[in-house]
């Protein structure tokens, strides 16, 4: 829980009150329609695809948000900004 209030508090520009800051209903979609919806939805970020197995750095980026998909392209976790 306080991983979570942590970015949020330090992205508030990207994800503050009334911006869309996770997508869990992505989840099981295509990961290019999921990103497509993101960049739409929040347009103070940038949806990155990416493997699920990926290895990424513990760092909060406000601008980002991975959208990890399997290997057919589904979305498997749900997207945050961070």
């Amino acid at each position: 829980m306080y991983l979570l209030y942590t970015w949020a508090c330090i992205c508030t520009d990207t994800a503050g009150e009334g911006m869309k800051s996770s997508w869990p209903e992505l989840v099981g979609k295509r990961g290019e329609e999921a990103k497509d919806i993101i960049d739409r939805e929040n347009t103070k970020v940038k949806a990155e695809i990416i493997s699920e197995d990926a290895i990424v750095l513990a760092v909060v980026v406000c601008e980002r948000v991975y959208v990890r998909v399997n290997d057919c392209g589904i979305v498997t976790q749900t997207p945050f900004v961070g």
